[in-house]
Order: structure tokens, then C-alpha cells, then sequence
């Protein structure tokens, strides 16, 4: 008889369950035959993909244009709900509500790890329901490029190799090369590893001169997950002495009974182990002084003219420069006429001929006012004179009045 009584209850039960589900599907159904096919089209469900740094947080955004009171849920590649409204039922902390709303289900995921890519779905329950995607691609910068050399040190004229590498980016990185102001162009390889992430090497090749030693060459990075990434390497040229004779003494022309003192100037990469001077087709003089890098020879005379060289090597090689001796006579050049300055000598000519200029015009002037009241005078009381005779006797005279003259006679 409890056996009979257990059975019936629990075929009440099930009958229960089963009433409960056909009544919300009912309603569901109810609620979605009131739809319209118009007002399901103005509803509008939209998101975005999302690119975010490994480590970093992306945010997707769920949005509903005119909804109608429709429910919205965010899903997980594998189709697992991440928020039902505001309602999270995945047990993973890293998901957090940011915004929910009738129109948006905004949602953040910190810590974003490479497991995490993939396509999330936004889905909206109307009848069908809709479904929206966003793509969460994660970016992972590669590490510090690491520059390798096939040789440290390279002699000038010969060809240089070098190395870049970064490894662990996704996507691939890209490397670009800078030698000074120089843009290089380097041969690329990619190699795919694990995760699908990538490891990028880049070489180039070029010949150096003495004028590399000391540039610095840059490997750079370009990558959206990082920037500013690059690395640095100087090159280091070895080359040949240049070489320069300098004359110390005299400083003039050299004269028979005159020393001559000659400084050798090499300078090189290394610097250069010997300095030697010769005589070109001839013998140094016997009495010539060979001082480290400096020729001295005293008491010349022309038996000594000819070509005399400094070479001096290192361990990439040997360069010289050659002095032409030439001995005058011990009295040459002292006739030479002096160095006239036709500046000085311009602007003297220039001053005296002002002088004498500015001299005859005060003269000038000086006379021909002084001239003028000597005519005056001696004309004085011509105009006033009867005739030719008295007007001659008053000009002579300087008299007015002709009675005023006396003569006496002895």
C-alpha cells in the first residue's frame, strides 16, 4: 500500500514539472507571437572586435538599438553563458559588468591571456533570436631584439653581416634597419613556434670604410603591441695609416747652410706600430737624425735635394707622404722686393689729395673777397666825376674833390 501511495506521489510530482515547463514555454511562445516581423527588424544588436595586449583588459560592448524589453546575454567561444542580463553564471572572477541597460551589455575581462582569443557572442532573445560577434584578438610584443655580428671588428673595404632577432610576438613583428641616417634594406625569415606565435630574424650585409668606424647600426621593431622597441650596435673599422708631412723648420725657403726639421702624422686604426723615413732612389744623409716620427738634418746644402718619405703601417696596412727638398742659395730671396700694402699707400693718396683739395677752395675764397673790396676802394668816386679825367684822378687818388690836390713847384 506505500509502495501504491509512493508511486502516485511521485507521478504527481512529475506531472507537476512537466505542467510548470509547458506553462513558461506557453508564455514564451505567447510573448513571442505578439511580435511583429516589423518591430523585430527595428530591433538592432551590434558589437565590436576587440584587439587587447596580452595582460591587459578588453571590454566588449553589446548593444541594442530599439529593443523591446528583449533579454541580453554575453557568451564565451565555447558558447557558455558569461552574463545573462546582469547576471553572471560563469565562475570566472576576470569577467566584470560594466553597464547594463536595456540597450547595452557591457562587459570587461582583465588579465587577457592567449586562451582567452576567440569569438564571444552577443545574443538577443527575440523570436528568432539574434546574434551578434566580437572577435577578441590578443596581441603579444616580441622581446628585446637581440643584434649578432659575424665578426666584432672589420677592416675597411671588406663586407660586414649582421643579425636581428625578435622573438615570441604575435602577429610577427616587422624589423627595419638604420645605419646612421642610412635606411639598409635586410633579407626577413619567419618561423611559426608554439601558440601560434612568431620568431623574426632579419640580416644585413654592406661594406664599411674608415668613415663606419664608430656609426651606430639600429635594428628596429615594429609591432601594435609595443613601441619605441629597438636595438644598438656601433661598428668598429679597423683601417689603414693617413699619413702628413710637416714642415717645422724654417718656415721659409730652405737655404744652404739652413737645418731642416720634418714631422711625420700618422694616425690609423690600430694605431700605427712603426714610422720609417727613406730617401727616395737615394741614401739619407749621413748625418741626418731620426727622432721617433721627426727627419733632422743640418747644415743643408744642395747635395741634398730630393724626395723624402714618411710610411707608416699597421695590421691593415701601409701609407706614406712624400716632401720634395729643394736647397737655395744661402743669399736667395734677400733682393726680393718688400710687400707693399697698396691698401695703406690708396688711402694716404686718398687723405693728402682731400687735404690739398679743401686748401685751394678756403684760398679761394680767401682772394676773391679780398679782390673785391680792393676794386671797390680804388674806384671810389670815379661814378661822380664830369668827365674821363677827374673820374681817372679820383680813382687814382681816393679823392672826392680835385681842389683838395696841391702841386709845388721849386
Amino acid at each position: 500500500m506505500k509502495q501504491v501511495s509512493n508511486m502516485a506521489i511521485t507521478g504527481s510530482g512529475s506531472l507537476a514539472i512537466s505542467l510548470s515547463v509547458f506553462v513558461i514555454s506557453t508564455a514564451f511562445l505567447l510573448k513571442a507571437a505578439k511580435v511583429t516581423p516589423g518591430h523585430l527588424e527595428g530591433q538592432n544588436l551590434a558589437t565590436d572586435n576587440v584587439s587587447v595586449i596580452e595582460g591587459e583588459t578588453a571590454t566588449i560592448s553589446c548593444r541594442v538599438k530599439n529593443n523591446d524589453d528583449s533579454v541580453i546575454q554575453l557568451l564565451n567561444p565555447n558558447r557558455q553563458t558569461i552574463y545573462f542580463k546582469d547576471v553572471r553564471p560563469l565562475k570566472d572572477s576576470r569577467f566584470q559588468l560594466v553597464n547594463f541597460s536595456d540597450n547595452e551589455l557591457r562587459v570587461s575581462l582583465s588579465n587577457v591571456s592567449l586562451s582567452d582569443e576567440g569569438r564571444y557572442v552577443c545574443q538577443l532573445y527575440t523570436d528568432p533570436p539574434q546574434e551578434a560577434y566580437a572577435d577578441i584578438t590578443v596581441l603579444v610584443p616580441p622581446g628585446s631584439p637581440i643584434i649578432d655580428s659575424r665578426e666584432d671588428v672589420v677592416s675597411e673595404g671588406n663586407e660586414t653581416e649582421l643579425t636581428c632577432t625578435a622573438m615570441g610576438s604575435k602577429p610577427a613583428a616587422s624589423i627595419r634597419w638604420m645605419k646612421g641616417e642610412e635606411e639598409l634594406t635586410g633579407e626577413t625569415m619567419v618561423e611559426e613556434t608554439y601558440d601560434r606565435m612568431f620568431t623574426v630574424s632579419s640580416r644585413v650585409r654592406f661594406a664599411v670604410t674608415k668613415e663606419d668606424d664608430g656609426v651606430p647600426v639600429d635594428c628596429i621593431i615594429d609591432h601594435p603591441a609595443v613601441k619605441d622597441l629597438q636595438a644598438q650596435r656601433h661598428l668598429e673599422v679597423l683601417y689603414k695609416p693617413e699619413v702628413k708631412i710637416v714642415v717645422t723648420y724654417p718656415e721659409g725657403l730652405t737655404r744652404e747652410g739652413d737645418n731642416l726639421d720634418l714631422t711625420c702624422i700618422a694616425e690609423g686604426k690600430p694605431h700605427p706600430h712603426q714610422i720609417s723615413w727613406l730617401r727616395v732612389d737615394e741614401d739619407v744623409p749621413p748625418h741626418a737624425v731620426v727622432t721617433g716620427s721627426d727627419l733632422y738634418i743640418e747644415n743643408l746644402n744642395k747635395s741634398y735635394n730630393g724626395t723624402y718619405r714618411c710610411v707608416a703601417s699597421n695590421a691593415v696596412g701601409e701609407a706614406y707622404d712624400d716632401y720634395i727638398l729643394y736647397v737655395y742659395d744661402s743669399r736667395a730671396g734677400e733682393g726680393a722686393p718688400q710687400k707693399i700694402d697698396h691698401a695703406v699707400i690708396g688711402g694716404v693718396v686718398a687723405v693728402v689729395m682731400f687735404a690739398i683739395l679743401c686748401a685751394l677752395i678756403v684760398l679761394g675764397r680767401y682772394f676773391a673777397r679780398h679782390k673785391g673790396t680792393y676794386f671797390t676802394h680804388e674806384a671810389k668816386g670815379a661814378d661822380d666825376a664830369a668827365d674821363a679825367d677827374t673820374a681817372i684822378i679820383n680813382a687814382e687818388g681816393g679823392h672826392n674833390n680835385t681842389d683838395e690836390k696841391k702841386e709845388y713847384y721849386i
